[in-house]
């Protein structure tokens, strides 16, 4: 029987340095049901409060269409995918992307323990999105995600997910952290040396993180990247799976050459 794919949304956060850009990557842990200790973006599946969360007037900020290149409408706000986008970098990033009297939230010495007992609530699954925007006067910034990329589990696997990528310029006044919960280690990287590291074998990455990563390369700042984004239709990837000598490998049909165990790291 088939499984259907859970709608689920990842963040590329990502910075301007010296070297080029750097994004934000947490090492899932060794325990997660899903894809176990690789490195990926932070994310994870939509729930009922996102959904709610974005159904609440004045809760997010309106996505001006230059934001959201997509011509299937899959990411407007209702469907609850930029609102799990911005809940999940909050769980495992610390990052949340909110304003605050019309400015990106900063997050200081006064209010950083308030903010840590929302992300500890989220993280043990009793946290609402709604409930924390109403307390803190916040409106979710779902104009700060820039639609990126789209992929969907191949058929065949006991686990899908219909996953919408977003790109999203750290803020300045928040730091990056992972949980030490779902995730094992988090990191600022540049795409180029995950790409590198991953393959000297020291850093375990999933296929479709792998093309992320490297079409994160053709840029060198951020302003040059969010512009490729906006100025082309995103794309639906759908690997396919098959047997090679009895290991499952998932492979893109334009691309059947790469095909890329499941299995390994």
């Amino acid at each position: 029987m088939a499984v259907d794919a859970r709608l689920a949304s990842t963040v590329m956060l990502v910075r301007d340095r010296e070297a080029g850009i750097e994004v934000f990557m947490v090492r899932r842990s060794v325990k997660s049901e899903f894809m176990p200790d690789v490195y990926v973006f932070p994310g994870g599946s939509v729930s009922a409060d996102d959904r709610q969360a974005e159904q609440t007037p004045g809760l997010c900020m309106a996505v001006p269409p230059e934001m959201d290149s997509d011509p299937h409408e899959r990411t407007v706000l209702g469907s609850g995918v930029r609102a799990a986008a911005i809940r999940e970098l909050f769980e495992e990033a610390n990052v949340l992307l909110a304003y605050q009297q019309r400015q990106l939230l900063a997050i200081n010495e006064e209010t950083a323990t308030r903010f840590a007992a929302y992300r500890a609530a989220f993280n043990e699954r009793q946290g609402s999105l709604v409930a924390m925007a109403r307390a803190e006067q916040l409106t979710l910034a779902s104009d700060h995600l820039i639609y990126f990329s789209h992929w969907i589990t191949p058929e065949g696997m006991p686990r899908r997910y219909d996953t919408h990528f977003f790109l999203a310029t750290a803020p300045l006044q928040q730091e990056a952290i992972y949980d030490q919960l779902e995730t094992s280690d988090g990191l600022w990287i540049h795409p180029a040396t995950a790409l590198d590291r991953y393959v000297q074998g020291t850093f375990p990455i999933a296929f479709p993180t792998y093309h992320q990563l490297r079409n994160l390369t053709a840029h060198d700042t951020v302003s040059s990247l969010i512009a490729a984004s906006t100025a082309k239709p995103v794309e639906t990837h759908q690997p396919l799976l098959k047997l090679i000598d009895g290991t499952p490998h998932v492979y893109l049909p334009e691309d059947p050459g790469h095909a890329w165990s499941i299995h390994s790291p």
